[in-house]
C-alpha cells in the first residue's frame, strides 16, 4: 500500500468524524472500493450520554441530573429509575437513530398531542434518518399520555417517544 493511500484513508477517515459531528450522528460506516481486492471499510463511533428530558413533566429531569452528582444521592436515584420511561409498558420507543419530528412539516399540526385517543397503526410522529422520513405508527390504540421528546430532537434506538396507555 503506498504512503499516498494511507494519506487519503486517514483524510477519509477523518472527514466521516467531522460528517459524524456536523450531523449530531452517533455512528457512521462506510466501505470504499479501491478494485477488486483493494477496499477499506471504516465504521466511526462516538459514545453519547443520552439524557432524555420530559416536555409533560419538567421536575422529571432534575432528579435524574442530581443523582450522579452525590454518591450520597444513590437511594433517591432508585425511584427515578422506577419512574424511568422506557420500562413503561405503553412506551413506545425509537426503531433506530434520527431526528424526531412531531408533525409532517414545519408549521402543520402535530400528529399526537397529550390526551389524544390514537388507532392501531396510525403515524404518531416521525424519525427522519438520512434524509428519508419514516412514519412511526402507534403500536397499538389507546390514549397519548406523555410525549416524552421534542420537536427536531435527535433520537437513538430504543429512546422512549410516547407513552400510550
Amino acid at each position: 500500500m503506498s504512503k499516498q493511500h494511507t494519506e487519503a484513508d486517514v483524510a477519509f477517515i477523518a472527514a466521516l468524524a467531522e460528517l459524524l459531528n456536523k450531523n449530531e450522528l452517533t455512528e457512521i460506516s462506510v466501505k470504499r472500493e479501491y478494485g477488486e481486492d483493494d477496499s477499506l471499510d471504516v465504521r466511526v463511533v462516538k459514545q453519547v450520554n443520552v439524557v432524555t428530558t420530559v416536555a409533560a413533566a419538567p421536575a422529571y429531569a432534575a432528579p435524574m441530573a442530581a443523582a450522579p452528582v452525590a454518591a450520597s444521592a444513590a437511594p433517591a436515584a432508585a425511584p427515578a429509575a422506577a419512574e424511568d420511561p422506557a420500562q413503561h409498558p405503553g412506551a413506545v420507543t425509537s426503531p433506530m437513530v434520527g431526528t424526531c419530528y412531531l408533525a409532517a412539516e414545519p408549521g402543520a399540526a402535530p400528529f399526537i398531542s397529550v390526551g389524544a385517543t390514537v388507532t392501531e397503526g396510525q403515524t404518531i410522529l416521525i424519525v427522519e434518518a438520512m434524509k428519508t422520513m419514516n412514519h412511526i405508527p402507534a403500536p397499538r390504540a389507546g390514549t397519548v399520555k406523555r410525549i416524552l421528546v421534542e420537536d427536531g430532537t435527535p433520537v437513538e434506538y430504543g429512546t422512549p417517544l410516547v407513552i400510550i396507555e
